[in-house]
């Protein structure tokens, strides 16, 4: 069988195409995502506003249009913290259906997290000692304490890059000042996960997808042009590598981060604030080890289906 998920992101949706096997194995033969940022001039007043609707809606028509390319049977669209918190949601999600006869489903936070989980899994061996998975989105950003055979605590907080950069409105580059405020937010609005770390020790974070393949590619283009992010589910940083990479980032204005090698358009001006939130973490919990997942919650999605067909 044939199947297609679609993440609808805060600032991109996602589509994978994969086969099943009749023993529920699967193989995944396309993948691609269109950059829509749905969140752009709404998402701190909890709505979709029009131009990012219609980005939106243009975006899923034209996975549609992919997917009859690729003749798939079923097809299955989630949609996470931009449009669960927005007043138009329900709309956005209505004519989603009436222009694509696709059907949306909106997951909770805790549901994000739990498929976030299950698709980090299926890229690396999380181990037996615990460790912490963070995944940064748009609208949310959800963190997992875990290890290969369960989760011990989950929790989606609304600190997703998208939300805070209609926020804060940073500079150009962004001011020492900025970041201490913005740090000092985190304090603040992270507790339950310091809370969760002093029950549930951990010293490895793995960043899942996203803004973590980001800075493994930037990595790449300046340390170890050998390497690169294709075929691979997994990667180990070196955090010295993450903490230049870093450096190289808050110190750099917009004109600057487009010509950066590595980094790709739709995450020049948000990766500034996903690089903090990952230096944060890092620091403030005194991890020893970063890992990267390939995969996120579309193959989490993935590996959940092929359990059921």
């Amino acid at each position: 069988m044939r199947i297609a998920i679609i993440d609808l992101g805060t600032n991109t949706f996602n589509l994978l195409v994969a086969e099943i096997a009749a023993n529920h194995s699967y193989k995944i033969i396309f993948n691609t995502k269109i950059a829509v940022k749905l969140g752009e001039g709404g998402i701190n007043t909890n709505t979709i506003a029009p131009l990012p609707f219609q980005r939106g809606v243009d975006a899923m028509k034209a996975h549609n249009e992919t997917l009859k390319r690729y003749a798939t049977e079923k097809i299955f669209a989630f949609a996470t913290s931009a449009v669960r918190s927005a007043k138009n949601g329900n709309k956005f999600v209505t004519e989603i259906k009436k222009q694509t006869s696709i059907e949306v489903i909106v997951i909770t936070g805790e549901k994000e997290a739990e498929l976030i989980y299950a698709g980090v899994r299926q890229a690396l061996d999380i181990g037996t000692e615990k460790a912490l998975v963070m995944d940064i989105g748009g609208g949310s950003t959800e963190f997992i304490i875990c290890n290969n055979e369960q989760i011990f605590w989950k929790h989606s907080f609304d600190l997703g890059v998208s939300r805070m950069y209609e926020f804060f409105k940073h500079s150009e580059p962004i001011t020492a000042d900025e970041i201490l405020k913005i740090d000092t937010y985190f304090s603040e609005k992270l507790q339950p996960l310091f809370k969760a770390v002093e029950q549930h020790p951990i010293d490895t974070l793995i960043g899942s997808s996203g803004s973590f393949d980001t800075f493994a590619e930037m990595i790449f283009c300046r340390f170890h042009k050998n390497e690169t992010l294709a075929n691979k589910t997994s990667y180990e940083f070196r955090l010295e590598d993450f903490q230049k990479i870093h450096n190289l980032i808050i110190r750099s204005n917009l004109e600057e981060r487009y010509k950066m090698e590595g980094l790709i358009e739709m995450r020049v001006d948000m990766v500034v604030l996903a690089s903090l939130f990952t230096n944060f973490i890092l620091h403030e919990l005194k991890l020893t080890k970063m890992r990267l997942s390939t995969y996120a919650l579309k193959e989490g999605v993935l590996s959940e289906i092929t359990k059921t067909i």
